[in-house]
């Protein structure tokens, strides 16, 4: 038997070797480029969806026979996963395709600042023999004498807290939904209250996935406990972070600097006091924020398991019955 699997909006624009071959002889691919050119007998026929966005609602009426919905991404927040879960067609991610491109990102982010990297290229461009000066590094630190904060210890957050333990830091983590022992696994410290974390970390990484209750995790009370001279890393979800806190904590001084990878509002918006700031050079931020464009995960190889993993997810459960990664087992009436 072959499977139909459809990806309705697909947003590669290649020809989707990559699905198709990770298919193999089980499943037939069928490319859309948006949702309103899938046609209704694609929507009835398909065993399985492959999306980056949910499927509006009248989509979903016409569907018969879906399965399976494989979103090829870490984040779920955008689908309806009890709306699903009523149909009885379980929702799956794809929750390992980046795990160390991201952790990596965060922990250059972090290097850049610490070691001044950014700060010395651009100064040395202006004048490479007048701002030739060594001792200028206007965060460094010994890292062996520092404390690295994790926020979400899963695993992008394990991979981070790995690679600052290789630096020698001292390595302490929150995370409330984490069973006891992981840190006597690893080897790190463990403590129970955001404000403790950042009241005793030198740099602390966000790690945590974005839901109802980690909006604005960091907000301004727990950015008022942080320890002087903290640099605040986000290579996770943008809106963990209240920025207009972050703009107000890094104006007062209570945060020394920041590196986002991610931000509440995608792409930047250049009317935020914060972002504005960044961009006029103003004095009182120099040097203090790094951005990037939400591209901590992207390399050829962690794109090639992003792409390959869906499909081969969304196989295995219609051919061998292995639910992967499913998000919204809770919600599950009865699978179709």
């Amino acid at each position: 038997m072959t499977f139909r699997i459809l990806w309705p909006a697909m947003r590669w624009r290649d020809a989707g070797e990559i699905e198709v071959a990770s298919l193999g002889e089980l499943g037939s691919a069928e490319f859309c480029r948006s949702f309103d050119a899938v046609a209704d007998a694609q929507w009835a026929s398909c065993d399985a969806i492959v999306s980056y966005d949910d499927i509006p609602q009248p989509y979903r009426g016409r569907l018969e026979r879906c399965r399976l919905l494989v979103t090829p991404s870490v984040g779920f927040d955008k689908f309806d996963l009890r709306a699903w879960g009523e149909l009885g067609v379980p929702v799956c991610n794809v929750p390992d395709y980046g795990t160390q491109e991201v952790a990596d990102h965060a922990i250059a982010l972090m290097m850049s600042l610490m070691k001044g990297i950014t700060f010395h290229t651009r100064e040395l461009k202006k004048d490479p023999r007048g701002k030739w000066r060594p001792a200028l590094n206007p965060y460094g630190k010994r890292l062996s004498a520092c404390v690295f904060g994790v926020v979400g210890l899963g695993r992008i957050g394990t991979a981070a807290a790995l690679r600052a333990k290789a630096f020698g830091m001292d390595v302490v983590f929150y995370d409330p939904y984490l069973e006891s022992g992981a840190d006597l696994a690893l080897g790190v410290r463990r403590v129970h209250d955001l404000d403790e974390l950042f009241a005793q970390c030198d740099v602390v990484s966000l790690h945590a996935p974005l839901a109802p209750e980690t909006k604005n995790l960091i907000d301004s009370q727990v950015l008022a406990c942080s320890r002087p001279g903290l640099i605040l890393i986000n290579t996770a979800r943008g809106p963990l972070i209240d920025l207009d806190a972050l703009y107000q904590a890094l104006r007062a001084e209570q945060v020394r600097a920041a590196g986002l990878d991610v931000l509440p509002e995608e792409p930047a918006n250049p009317d935020h006091p914060l972002i504005k700031a960044w961009a006029a050079d103003e004095p009182w931020i120099d040097h203090r924020l790094l951005l990037t464009p939400h591209s901590a995960f992207h390399t050829p190889e962690s794109v090639y398991d992003m792409r390959y993993k869906a499909g081969e997810l969304a196989v295995s459960y219609l051919s061998e019955g292995r639910l992967i990664n499913c998000v919204n087992s809770e919600f599950l009436v009865g699978r179709r």
